[in-house]
């Protein structure tokens, strides 16, 4: 059994920062793409940045330059730093991974977690 457990969260003034992990556990060979996403209250979810099993990044616009998405294969950890942070970041954030199991590929969600920036 695979499990997605992110971690660091919390409440945070504008313009501060936090770093969130993704680590996963269980049996598997790999970890190919990893994605975080968040939801705001009442909107939907969406993309935030993706990082493939090679390292190449992919950000949201409104994460450019602000948000950056590293991965540590040694501990099958994947991160997520926010720099900068806006009201407008609240949200829950989840991470996603496309892992290679025996049986072939498999999508998995992490629990989420909350990111509150408030003064």
């Amino acid at each position: 059994q695979v499990q997605l457990v992110e971690s660091g969260g919390g409440l945070v003034q504008p313009g501060g920062s936090l770093r969130l992990s993704c680590a996963a556990s269980g049996n598997f060979f790999s970890i190919n793409t990893v994605g975080w996403y968040r939801q705001p209250p009442g909107q939907l979810r969406e993309l935030v940045a993706t990082i493939t099993g090679g390292g190449s990044t992919n950000y949201a616009d409104f994460v450019r330059g602000r948000f950056a998405i590293s991965r540590d294969s040694a501990k099958n950890t994947v991160y997520l730093q926010m720099n900068s942070l806006d009201p407008e970041d609240t949200a829950v954030y989840y991470c996603n991974a496309l892992i290679k199991e025996l049986t072939g590929m498999y999508d998995y969600w992490g629990q989420g977690t909350q990111v509150t920036v408030s003064s």
